[in-house]
């Protein structure tokens, strides 16, 4: 009896108190001193704009040079001395045919790339998970709505950061309770402001999105790969815009299911049920 009630008390403890889930995880959306390029995409939309803006890159990078060529080419043939008595016509049609034409063509391939992008980020696909957002002065709520708890999540102090298992370089970054996803799922989440516009940002995930206070507003991923990603607010909020980060961790189905029936346990409060005999 004194063993099945001590393992009763065990289990219990372990159920109660949310799994830091998967601890020593890797850090893998967090950004880089000087760093120049971009977070290493862990979403299919991540990868889209990534894409996109190298395309786009090339296109603007190869006007730029053509234009600075050209100019160059005007200043030396046709500066004062190599050209005395400049020309006296007014227009040129097939050139100004070709400068109306020609971007538009441009703006036309642009746009037949970038719109079907714009519209898989807009077209939000049915959840696996759904989360609700909530922004405040200065620290984020979030609600599972599909197992009736929540939480807030509040910057870490510095003093902090070892204790809950992050780095130093982390500060500004780390929260005390980060979103916990499992890999490979659809999440959608459902964001709003309770007191001014903020932005719910992972550049990892290539999602973000502004919270109005009094609308409801979407946005989705799915994350492929485990690891710990990091964001902030990206909206200018107040005098502590800056201390307003987001922390969320892809971990496995299992360690996900395990962080989720601790976290019901310790945020709803609703005791899990035992096989205590399997214990005896």
């Amino acid at each position: 009896m004194q063993l099945k009630t001590t393992l009763y008390s065990l289990l219990a403890t372990l159920l109660a108190a949310p799994a830091m889930a998967q601890e020593a995880l890797e850090v893998v959306g967090v950004p880089t001193p000087r760093g120049l390029g971009f977070q290493p995409a862990a979403t299919e939309l991540a990868r889209d704009l990534q894409w996109l803006d190298g395309m786009i890159l090339v296109i603007i990078t190869v006007i730029t040079v053509f234009v600075t060529a050209l100019m160059a080419y005007c200043i030396v043939r046709y500066n004062r001395r190599a050209n005395p008595t400049p020309g006296t016509f007014t227009h040129n049609s097939p050139i100004e045919v070709a400068w109306t034409i020609i971007p538009i063509v441009v703006l036309v391939f642009i746009g037949a790339f970038s719109l079907p992008i714009l519209f898989k980020q807009q077209e939000i696909p049915e959840a696996d998970i759904t989360i609700k957002v909530t922004g405040y002065q200065w620290y984020w709520g979030y609600e599972y709505v599909d197992h009736e708890f929540g939480f807030d999540s509040f910057m870490l102090a510095k003093d902090e950061l070892e204790e809950y298992g992050y780095a130093q370089s982390h500060y500004l970054l780390a929260t005390d309770t980060a979103v916990v996803v499992p890999v490979g799922k659809t999440i959608v989440m459902n964001l709003t402001g309770a007191d001014v516009i903020h932005s719910w940002t992972i550049p990892a995930f290539g999602v973000k999105q502004d919270v109005v206070p009094g609308r409801l507003s979407q946005l989705w991923f799915a994350a492929e790969k485990e690891g710990v990603y990091f964001g902030q607010c990206s909206e200018l909020c107040g005098k502590d815009h800056a201390y307003m980060p987001i922390t969320v961790k892809v971990v496995s189905e299992e360690a996900y299911q395990k962080w989720l029936t601790g976290a019901i346990e310790e945020y709803a409060g609703v005791p899990q049920a035992f096989d205590v005999a399997a214990a005896e």
